[in-house]
């Protein structure tokens, strides 16, 4: 009980955040260069075909991503179906191998920051594609407990957006970090810090207890 308490706040937490994200994605959408992120680029960059067309990619797949992937949290909190379930992992399969990670490697191109960053997020983009496509290969190969781990730090790379803004605030405004020293240690902390979170949830048994819910849930259907 205790568990599905803490997966259900979390899972608030998430869409909480989702829907920040999504507050703060849409005014992008009017396609201008002199607003919020953008300001901080050259006229050169925002300029640049390649990085508009990787910028508006990112922030419209990795916010449909966030959400299925939020979404996958559902079966053992709320009930969903195994058919559901694998349908919305086909879509936050191909949302990250496709479109979220290929465009965050074209974004880390451009990043702020120089060379410190530029690596961070092109390893953050490496690490992304690689552990859903192992969570993917598993899942073909009917390995589900090693699918349901690998998916575990897919979805911990995802989050790295929110980490990022949540440590960023913090840094900034608890321990009053100057801006570049701020964005430099976040563009790394933000996704490496998540996958250690997630090493120490694997070992306490996260991603078993997802699957076991996930089969416990097929079973029933399967004799209703």
């Amino acid at each position: 009980m205790l568990r599905k308490l803490l997966l259900f706040s979390a899972t608030l937490l998430i869409a909480a955040f989702a829907a920040l994200m999504l507050t703060k994605t849409l005014p992008y959408y009017t396609f201008e260069k002199g607003i919020h992120f953008l300001t901080t680029k050259s006229d050169e960059t925002n300029d640049s075909l390649w990085f508009r067309l990787g910028f508006y990619v990112h922030i419209t797949s990795s916010l449909v991503v966030l959400v299925l992937g939020l979404l996958q949290w559902l079966p053992p909190v709320a009930g969903v179906g195994p058919r559901l379930h694998r349908w919305l992992g086909y879509g936050y399969v191909v949302g990250i191998l496709g479109l979220a990670a290929p465009s965050g490697l074209i974004l880390a191109r451009f990043a702020n920051g120089g060379l410190a960053a530029q690596v961070g997020f092109t390893l953050q983009c490496v690490v992304w594609w690689l552990t859903t496509w192992v969570a993917y290969r598993a899942a073909r190969q009917q390995q589900w407990s090693r699918h349901a781990d690998w998916l575990v730090r897919s979805y911990a790379v995802t989050l790295a957006a929110l980490a990022l803004r949540g440590e960023s605030y913090v840094m900034y405004y608890a321990f009053g970090t100057k801006p570049l020293e701020t964005y430099l240690t976040v563009t790394w902390l933000s996704w490496v810090g998540n996958l250690i979170l997630a090493e120490v949830l694997l070992e306490l048994g996260l991603g078993r207890y997802f699957l076991r819910e996930i089969m416990n849930k097929l079973r029933r259907n399967l004799a209703a």
